[in-house]
């Protein structure tokens, strides 16, 4: 899981640059397929909201039913889904601990 999120951490910073059209289509492809299967690896698994989070970032980079966000807009949540990818690769999972 951890060099799935990294790889798709640097494919949406390459969204960054500019690319052929193609590329981003390909990306929110591969997008849509790692959050399913990272929603579905978490599924039932704590912390619960972060199942929830991979879900709707599936359904914000299908390529089905775009959303017109603006290429501004879609860098900066191109940017911070990679920062949280890179995150939860990084730190294994997200867990709030209590002292």
């Amino acid at each position: 899981m951890k060099l799935l999120a990294i790889f798709l951490s640097a494919l949406l910073l390459l969204c960054l640059l500019d690319m052929p059209y193609g590329y981003y289509i390909l990306v929110r492809y591969i997008a849509t397929i790692v959050f399913g299967i990272l929603a579905y690896r978490n599924h039932g698994k704590s912390p619960e909201w972060l199942t929830i989070v991979w879900v709707a970032l599936a359904v914000l980079f299908q390529p089905f039913i775009k959303l017109p966000l603006g290429r501004e807009l879609w860098n900066v949540v191109d940017v911070v889904t990679a920062v949280v990818l890179l995150v939860f690769a990084f730190r294994g999972k997200f867990e709030i601990k209590n002292k």
